[in-house]
């Protein structure tokens, strides 16, 4: 009972959240929908084949989008891990006035950031650049990887490196069978929301891009407040949401299996440090 009501629940959360995304995927594929039809009269795939057409530079923005993702989530991922391991593991003096520098990013408005930031940034001469906008993206992403892995460092228990060390592992070693293992969970946990920032971002990307740096969110809006064509912005809009969905759905399936391994009662989680086993 307790399980057919768990997948009920499910069942009604999912079409809950899926529920917005269908009128999206209607017109992406719709040919021609007039009022007051309830669905599209024709489909078609033309708008598909116009965001597929050089001139519409989806494809590169889509790429570009990606590149500054996973660029952002690994840099972001390695910073606020390295943050969140020196704040929890060896409590730095001012502490406190550290942590809340580092999440002052999302506590002030994200215009006055956004404006601040790009001064800094054009007097740097890194506006109107990829790499400048990879950099601004750090901005926003960097404050939620240092809290999930100030979570995942809170249990973490650092005797386990101690040992490993004792017995003859190299800090490459412990950093590959140790650390990472057990903090993997929050390390891709901190990675997807650090994805999910730069991915979506948009006010700083326009204002330190200046309009050469494309992105995929940049050319969704232009599209959808300039062309009129609603397939075509119902297009962009299924590919901006595409990569997090499916991003979510394999991040849920490995901590899934994750849980599962830990979960076994033949698992033993202690970590081995025989010397064929481990680099020394």
């Amino acid at each position: 009972m307790r399980r057919a009501l768990r997948k009920a629940v499910l069942a009604v959360l999912t079409l809950w959240i899926a529920a917005p995304l269908l009128p999206l995927l209607i017109w992406a594929f719709a040919g021609r929908w007039v009022y007051p039809a309830l669905v599209p009269q024709e489909f078609s795939l033309r708008a598909w084949g116009q965001a597929a057409a050089p001139q519409q530079q989806v494809i590169e923005a889509t790429g570009t989008s990606l590149a500054l993702a996973l660029t952002t989530a690994l840099t972001a991922t390695a910073l606020g891990a390295l943050a969140a391991r020196g704040l929890v593991l060896y409590r730095p003096p001012a502490a406190g006035l550290v942590r809340l520098l580092l999440l002052a990013p999302v506590l002030v408005p994200p215009f006055a950031l956004a404006v601040g930031v790009q001064e800094v940034f054009v007097r740097a001469g890194l506006s109107d650049h990829p790499t400048g906008v990879a950099l601004v993206h750090l901005v926003p992403a960097l404050p939620y990887t240092v809290l999930v892995m100030i979570g995942g460092y809170a249990t973490y228990d650092l005797r386990m490196e101690q040992t490993a060390r004792t017995l003859g592992a190299s800090r490459t070693a412990v950093l590959r069978h140790v650390t990472l293992p057990a903090l993997s969970p929050a390390l891709l946990a901190a990675a997807t929301l650090a994805f999910l920032v730069s991915w979506s971002e948009y006010l700083m990307t326009v204002l330190v891009g200046g309009g050469v740096v494309t992105t995929l969110p940049l050319l969704l809006f232009a599209t959808a407040a300039g062309s009129g064509n609603q397939a075509l912005t119902a297009v962009l809009g299924t590919l901006t949401v595409a990569p997090p969905v499916l991003l979510f759905g394999v991040g849920a399936a490995l901590l899934r299996r994750n849980r599962a391994v830990w979960a076994d009662p033949d698992h033993d989680p202690s970590p081995s440090f025989a010397t064929p086993e481990i680099e020394c």
